[in-house]
């Protein structure tokens, strides 16, 4: 399905598109700033922007992701360069410059269980302060926050994330953003993406506004404002198995 849009509209959204990685960043990076990063392992990251924010210097960062990388790729690379301050994850494994970090005390943590992390990204997404839930009730991930009873269960009160910048990867894109995702790599970008003030989303594809049917975008171009095509990413496996040799 294709859709017939008028020339000025077509003109507007093209501004969205950035021939790079680097330029997308530029005026948008700051020291301290909070970075959120979509992905789950190494599926579905914004491999050339996470570069280009190595690259920027920008250090003092705190950023929120599910995890953070292998040695050496994805979030991995802003840990060699000593670039985070703080992470806000759910599973940090992979990883043995994280570890390292972690238990010298050079590197915080704000641990969150996976479902808890997802929602609290929704929930700044949707303009929701806070919520309960009863993961997490009398464990230390409890501790320190506000917990309560409804109907006789107990539950956790968990506050919402904002990040000052969200960097996603989305399979394909029109001029305007509107993105839409391919199968397991969607997974946290959504969310990541409308809890940013602003977000820059990394593609395989950019079409003109009106290709794609508005039936199957997954997220509106109303949450993207800048948009970097990386045609051929690595798209590197975390754990490569394959059968042992021999009939």
């Amino acid at each position: 399905m294709s859709l017939t849009v008028p020339a000025a509209t077509r003109s507007r959204a093209r501004a969205k598109v950035f021939p790079g990685a680097a330029e997308a960043l530029r005026d948008v990076l700051a020291d301290g700033q909070t970075i959120a990063v979509g992905g789950f392992g190494l599926c579905g990251i914004p491999e050339a922007l996470i570069a280009a924010l190595r690259d920027s210097g920008v250090t003092g960062l705190t950023v929120i992701s599910n995890n953070a990388g292998v040695d050496g790729f994805g979030l991995g690379q802003l840990l060699s360069t000593r670039q985070i301050r703080k992470m806000i994850s759910s599973y940090v494994g992979e990883n043995k410059e994280f570890e390292r970090q972690y238990l010298a005390g050079e590197l915080e943590l704000e641990f969150n269980p996976q479902g808890t992390l997802a929602e609290r990204l929704r929930a700044g997404g949707a303009g929701i302060p806070a919520f309960f839930t009863r993961t997490g009730y009398g464990t230390i991930v409890a501790d320190g926050k506000e917990t309560r009873e409804f109907d006789g269960q107990h539950y956790v009160m968990e506050t919402a994330l904002r990040a000052d910048v969200s960097l996603v990867k989305a399979w394909k894109a029109d001029t305007a953003g509107n993105l839409v995702f391919r199968k397991t790599a969607r997974n946290f970008n959504p969310a990541v993406a409308m809890a940013g003030k602003t977000c820059v989303a990394e593609v395989e594809e950019i079409v003109e506004i009106g290709s794609i049917d508005p039936d199957h975008v997954h997220l509106p171009g109303i949450y993207v404002d800048r948009i970097v095509l990386n045609a051929t990413p690595e798209k590197r496996i975390e754990q490569r198995t394959v059968r042992a040799g021999g009939n």
